[in-house]
């Protein structure tokens, strides 16, 4: 399935988005050497560190991209996120010409200013972290939304976040009629 702004692109950035929807995943040889850079992202989440927070995620984002053959983005991690009337900013890739590429990632909420959530925070970062291996690592001239791009941000949570290491999940109890109540998020 392409989503719906596929047929507003031109012809040449149809094909890019097509060999990046192609590609569901992204395989790092040694996932397991991320663990403690992820553990201590945790960590350093729950108790507010944000210059440990930091530290972390640029080590998360230069291991996997060194995985990968890719040069190291520099991470910034910055407080409050910006916020207008569209949302709030989640996290900012960019990369020009003759700069190294840059992620931003924002650690705290723009309406109460709290500290994001591990997961959120990690996907965040994994989700700008695949922006520059769309660059770097597949080669594309420019780095679309695709499925493909949302299956390999997943894929890097998974290597990152095994289910082993994952939090458990509340059961939903079963309607007597059909499918589990509740809402799933």
């Amino acid at each position: 399935m392409r989503f719906a702004y596929y047929e507003r692109l031109s012809r040449r950035d149809q094909a890019v988005y097509r060999r990046s929807d192609a590609v569901a995943e992204v395989a790092l040889p040694d996932p397991a050497v991320l663990a403690p850079a992820v553990d201590r992202l945790g960590a350093a989440l729950a108790r507010d560190d944000a210059q440990e927070v930091a530290v972390a995620a640029a080590e998360i984002a230069g291991r996997v991209s060194r995985q990968l053959g890719a040069p190291a983005p520099v991470v910034q991690v910055l407080a409050v996120r910006p916020s207008e009337d569209w949302g709030e900013l989640h996290g900012l890739y960019t990369q020009d010409a003759d700069e190294v590429a840059r992620i931003r990632v924002w650690m705290r909420t723009a309406r109460r200013a709290n500290v994001v959530a591990f997961r959120t925070f990690l996907r965040t970062l994994l989700h700008e972290l695949c922006h520059h291996l769309d660059f770097e690592v597949l080669g594309l001239d420019r780095s679309f939304h695709t499925e493909g791009f949302f299956r390999r941000e997943s894929s890097l949570m998974r290597q990152l976040v095994p289910a082993a290491r994952r939090p458990a999940q509340r059961a939903l109890p079963l309607q007597p009629d059909g499918p589990p109540s509740g809402r799933r998020g």
